[in-house]
């Protein structure tokens, strides 16, 4: 009997996810895989070697240009840097580093007093260095150490001053810029907020009444060498003159902690033009002494030694030893460094009116602030 002959079962072709099954011979799918390897192999060659892969591509070069808008931060520094100068100082005491800003087109900059007073008093040297790497030898038109400022004049051409803002219409959050030479790098620009204004701070070196200003606070990164470099608004207008850095009180801590002051430039400008038409600027008292060790809440008045200057304000209007004033205008005062920056951001003639205790009653006297001696 003949049967018919059976059919050969093909085996389904393997996914694409599954190896090819093998061979009877096993021989097919080695030389498969041989091959593609050295095709693979030869391909590579070619593009390594820089073969027609390459000779046949077309490689484009993007000509295009980053925008940046005058309003940027980077736009506002192209303006302001070029009238932004370094101030570098030699006395007997050694040498010292600075920043300044040009106010006046005629060559008059402004400074703090801390960053050229040991050159001034020693008749040291004072050089200006320009962005454009020009030096000048600078003159010091005058200082002082109240409010820490400095004018300082050069005589040099194309000069471009900054532009002054209203540093009483800045806010807790609006965007600065802080420009300067920190530890010797020229034309830094760093960025950060107005964190806070009207803080007692020491702007300059002496730990005295005489150096106390209300500033404006910032976390843009100040350094040493930052000092009198300007501190501008989001349209490059300059709001203040970067002059302190918070310390730790430790040796380890060099650098910015993110609580940098500056004086307000509305006292500024107003110290500078002081300084430019006199040689001297004016800062008004109430004529009192205080116990800057008094440890509660107001100023004292000073018990010891003349804590009322006779013939002053404070004399008139009936002030006393041992009166603690814990307001002025209205604004309460917690610190005898706020009762001294509170009047000095005051102009002389001004009158106040200042609520204080005596023998633990409130009273208020008003009074009209005077010129104080330099």
């Amino acid at each position: 009997m003949i049967f018919p002959r059976k059919k050969e079962i093909q085996a389904a072709p393997a996914a694409w996810w599954q190896s090819p099954a093998p061979s009877k011979s096993g021989k097919g799918t080695v030389a498969l895989i041989a091959v593609l390897a050295g095709s693979l192999g030869g391909f590579l060659g070619v593009n390594a070697a820089g073969g027609d892969l390459f000779n046949r591509a077309q490689l484009v070069s993007s000509t295009s240009t980053i925008q940046r808008a005058p309003d940027s931060v980077a736009g506002i520094a192209q303006r302001v840097l070029p009238s932004v100068v370094s101030i570098s100082t030699r006395s007997i005491s050694g040498a010292g580093t600075g920043s300044g800003f040009v106010i006046d087109s005629s060559g008059y900059i402004l400074t703090n007093n801390h960053v050229i007073s040991k050159a001034a008093q020693t008749g040291g040297s004072i050089q200006v260095s320009l962005s454009d790497g020009r030096f000048y030898s600078a003159k010091v038109i005058g200082r002082d150490a109240s409010y820490d400022l400095a004018v300082l004049k050069i005589t040099a051409p194309g000069l471009k001053a900054l532009q002054f803002g209203d540093s009483d219409t800045i806010a807790v959050g609006d965007l600065v810029i802080a420009i300067g030479s920190p530890l010797g790098l020229t034309g830094t620009v760093t960025t950060g907020i107005i964190s806070a204004k009207n803080r007692a701070v020491t702007a300059g070196e002496a730990n005295s009444e005489s150096s106390f200003i209300n500033a404006l606070q910032t976390d843009a990164a100040i350094n040493p060498g930052n000092s009198g470099g300007p501190l501008v608004d989001a349209t490059g207008a300059v709001i203040g003159v970067n002059s302190a850095i918070a310390s730790l009180g430790t040796t380890s801590q060099l650098g910015s902690i993110g609580l940098g002051f500056a004086i307000p430039i509305n006292q500024a400008r107003k110290t500078a033009d002081q300084l430019i038409k006199n040689g001297v600027a004016t800062y008004p008292v109430i004529g009192v002494s205080l116990n800057m060790n008094f440890a509660e809440n107001g100023a004292q008045v000073s018990t010891s030694g003349r804590g009322i200057l006779p013939g002053s304000p404070a004399e008139k209007a009936g002030l006393r030893g041992g009166d603690v004033i814990i307001e002025i205008d209205g604004k309460e005062i917690y610190s005898p460094e706020e009762l001294i920056v509170s009047v000095r951001a005051k102009n002389v003639g001004d009158r106040v009116t200042l609520g204080f205790l005596r023998a633990g009653a409130k009273k208020t006297v008003t009074l009209t602030l005077i010129a104080g001696k330099n």
